[in-house]
């Protein structure tokens, strides 16, 4: 069984950052793959990146390339999430899940944070 909690939303305003973090309960936590995903009003979740157990593979979708940032710390069993130049279009609620496959699916995702609020002002 694994928690995942995520925090560091809030409200920004476009061009500006954010660094999610999402922390992990457990001793497994080394052993998934982590996905960051996001919902946005009315819309459905979506993905929007990925690392390996490992921290050495990462994959962005591409509305998010180039400015997104995932990363790693095992030791502290947490996954960030680094949001630079960030638009309106980002605004959304954004949720981290765990899972053993190397994959964009949400289906192959086994547990999920409860979501942290991103807000993008013009």
């Amino acid at each position: 069984q694994v928690q995942l909690v995520e925090s560091g939303g809030g409200l920004v305003q476009a061009g500006g950052s954010l660094r999610l973090s999402c922390a992990a309960s457990g001793r497994t936590f080394s052993r998934y793959n982590m996905g960051w995903f996001r919902q946005a009003p009315g819309k459905e979740r979506q993905f929007v990146c990925r690392i390996s157990w490992n921290g050495a593979n990462t994959y962005y979708a591409d509305s998010v390339k180039g400015r997104f940032t995932i990363s790693r710390d095992n030791a502290k069993n947490t996954v960030y999430l680094q949001m630079n130049s960030l638009k309106p279009e980002d605004t959304a609620v954004y949720y981290c899940a765990s899972g053993n496959s190397w994959s964009a699916r949400q289906p192959d995702y086994n547990y999920w944070g409860q979501g942290t609020q991103v807000t993008v002002s013009s």
